[in-house]
């Protein structure tokens, strides 16, 4: 018994150089759409283990231990839960010191520029711990917060600020309500921190 062997035709010139310059661009077009399916997720760290990534850079210098910040955030959960948020009300102000708040917020806020937006990724350690912030904040959450800088003033003058704020309260009401030169009416002399969730 022969076996005959049917003879197979030789590839046209260029042809395996064409397949492997489709092979190569099937490749790069996967890992660019890998990329930027994945970058979305993608934080760079402190050494203390903050995660940040830029949304938008702002400009100048950033905010000093001793200034105050004005900002708009929103603080989630890992699942994507939402406790808190300010973004359609009213910014807040938020002093860069140390203590003002928890110490990823604080740390993130001092990396932040004018007019940028961040969006940070405070692990545990760096916000509410194992003792959480019940019942909005589970124990050992790591926390996300999108925040917008978007002014900043040294300590000193926004003291002078509220003062004088507070002085145009008390002439309009005729001087009445609290002690001289505190507030009226006992109210605090600086704004409270967002409803306890980046402060401590």
């Amino acid at each position: 018994m022969t076996v005959t062997a049917v003879p197979l035709r030789p590839l046209p010139k260029g042809s395996v150089v064409k397949l492997w310059l489709a092979l190569i661009l099937l490749v790069a077009v996967g890992v660019a759409v890998a990329w930027v399916g994945t970058s979305a997720h993608v934080f760079q760290r402190t050494p203390s283990g903050l995660g940040f990534k830029v949304l938008k850079d702002g400009e100048g210098a950033p905010p000093t231990a001793s200034d105050v910040t004005l900002i708009q955030y929103t603080g989630r959960l890992e699942d994507g839960t939402v406790f808190d948020s300010n973004m359609n009300g009213q910014p807040l102000p938020m002093p860069a010191a140390d203590g003002a708040a928890i110490k990823g917020f604080t740390e993130g806020l001092r990396m932040m520029k004018k007019g940028g937006t961040y969006r940070l990724r405070i692990p545990p350690e760096l916000g509410y711990g194992a003792s959480g912030q019940p019942p909005a904040i589970p124990p050992n959450s790591t926390l996300e917060f999108d925040v917008k800088l978007l002014e900043y003033i040294p300590m000193a003058t926004y003291r002078a600020l509220m003062q004088q704020q507070m002085m145009q309260q008390m002439q309009q009401q005729g001087g009445a309500g609290g002690a001289p030169g505190g507030p009226p009416g006992g109210a605090p002399a600086e704004a409270p921190p967002p409803q306890g969730q980046p402060a401590r």
